[in-house]
């Protein structure tokens, strides 16, 4: 997706169109700022105004952000989605801090996607641009200000959770960019002094719309028993994070079109890889007008799109809990895999030394990779299957990066198989919710041949599934969310079509509709 001609970009700067919120950010000349498009200050002139794709090129380009919109609270809109899947992947390891401390470096970034650092560098500025440090750096004085703005936590720790080595560089980099300190900026902002006290409180936005219902039940029928619990429209769960434990609630905030969560946990230094997670899991960055409307090409498809406008495909807190919980699920049904989870966690899960701080019915975390890699597992299960689950303890300890995307789809997919015991349909599975491979889709899953069945009007095979799948690309992750809910589904909603869908197909002719 490239940026927007200038004359577009204005005309949505005008109008403030929450549509380019995320897609494109103005530096204005005659400030030195750069903003959302639906920033409250006056429009500047169209001769000050300059157009990015980032926030980081804006910055790149010497511009600071605006107080009053808060450039980092923007929904995440990945504009280069579809583009390169090379700079989705870096993203992806940038975000959980493949830059970030001492001995990190952009030639090791590219190492990791199988291509050369000056092809990296030079994806990024295209498709960006701005370099990966810039990138990286962009990232964690955003987020930074962010906890200047919403918490009351010591600037010492804000600098220590957003990645900055010393606080001494923390501040240079404040002063350099917005000629101000951090504490300065905290002063103009208002925390509710009585909520800090019960953790740390943020916020993330999300493009509308957003099936918070439908994830919230997805979510429901899985949750670990003493691991996650849903209840009163709120998820909470234990996290286990480099031997600290915590424990984070999730509730919808409906009016700001965002989540609010609340963290319990003892170490700063986690909080940036904590909100990375609750992205993950909730699906917080998908471009989802983009998906809609390809996917509703395929006319069968098209109601399922309509009836779940804002439907999302949920990931996984952690990639080794989710590979077990794959593994769990083989051949048996959604409830009885959640109670063999429950019965690992019972029995090899670390029990919470402080119960009595926790919600009630949060009583472990989940048992770590190196916890199932030394045990002896008794499950009741399928002997092959508890060789499969130490084999995969055994991988995710000898590779720490086994759920982390690698240099492309084919190549994850390829890295899971390689353990023993994992087929395709784990591995898509796993490739899916753990690692967010947006294309990953597990045809042969006995969900989506039954959801598939009852939009077709005639049963399928897993062959012929995949086949038809080929035209969802690179989507098909969210194909299968939307297979998964007409195969639970008992009372469709009524149909609406989506905003766009209607126009895009006349504009195409009947040519779309697909058949097998």
């Amino acid at each position: 997706m490239e940026l927007p001609d200038k004359a577009t970009c204005y005309k949505a700067l005008q109008s403030r169109d929450v549509r380019f919120d995320g897609l494109i950010f103005v530096g204005v000349k005659s400030t030195g700022i750069y903003c959302r498009p639906v920033c409250l200050f006056r429009t500047a002139k169209y001769e000050n105004c300059t157009f990015y794709g980032s926030a980081a090129a804006a910055q790149e380009a010497g511009y600071r952000p605006c107080l009053r919109c808060r450039p980092e609270t923007a929904p995440q809109f990945p504009s280069w989605r579809g583009t390169s899947n090379t700079v989705s992947r870096a993203l992806t390891l940038i975000s959980e801090g493949a830059l970030d401390g001492a001995g990190r470096s952009v030639e090791q970034l590219a190492e990791r996607l199988g291509i050369g650092e000056r092809q990296l560098r030079r994806l990024f500025l295209q498709h960006l641009g701005a370099s990966p440090v810039a990138v990286a750096q962009t990232r964690r004085v955003l987020f930074a200000k962010q906890l200047i703005h919403d918490t009351r936590l010591p600037m010492t720790e804000v600098a220590l959770a957003a990645g900055f080595n010393s606080l001494r560089r923390f501040n240079e980099v404040f002063h350099n960019l917005f000629h101000r300190s951090p504490s300065s900026i905290r002063r103009k902002s208002i925390v509710d002094a009585s909520a800090a006290e019960q953790g740390t409180i943020l916020r993330i936005r999300y493009r509308t719309p957003y099936d918070w219902d439908s994830i919230l039940e997805f979510l429901r029928a899985r949750a670990i028993p003493g691991v996650e619990i849903v209840e009163a429209n709120v998820y909470k769960r234990t996290i286990d994070i480099a031997g600290k434990v915590g424990f984070i609630e999730v509730k919808h905030c409906a009016q700001k079109e965002s989540l609010c969560f609340t963290i319990h946990f003892p170490s700063v230094q986690e909080l940036s890889d904590i909100v990375n997670r609750v992205r993950r899991l909730f699906d917080l960055g998908a471009d989802i007008d983009t998906i809609g409307q390809h996917l509703s090409l395929d006319r069968k498809l098209m109601p399922l799109v309509a009836q779940r406008p804002g439907l999302r495909a949920p990931g996984g807190w952690d990639g080794f809990e989710l590979a077990v919980r794959a593994v769990l699920g083989q051949q048996i049904s959604v409830r009885a895999a959640r109670q063999l989870a429950g019965k690992l966690v019972a029995l090899h899960g670390k029990p919470l030394s402080n119960g009595s701080a926790y919600p009630k019915g949060l009583t472990h975390v989940f048992p770590t990779a190196k916890c199932l890699a030394g045990t002896v597992l008794a499950l009741g299960m399928p002997t092959s299957r508890l060789e499969t689950l130490k084999a995969i303890a055994q991988a995710s300890v000898k590779d720490p990066n086994l759920f982390q995307p690698a240099a492309s789809m084919d190549k994850t997919i390829a890295k899971l198989l390689a353990v023993p015991g994992i087929g395709d349909w784990t591995a898509q599975y796993i490739a899916l919710r753990a690692i967010r491979e947006v294309d990953a889709f597990p045809a042969s899953d006995i969900g989506l041949l039954r959801g598939a069945a009852k939009i077709f009007g005639e049963p399928v095979t897993a062959k012929s599934l995949a086949q038809r799948a080929e035209t969802w690309r690179p989507w098909r992750a969210y194909a299968a969310q939307h297979l998964w809910a007409a195969d639970t589904s008992t009372s469709p909603k009524p149909v609406s079509m989506p905003s766009g869908v209607k126009e895009s197909l006349n504009s195409k002719g009947n040519n779309n509709e697909l058949v097998l």
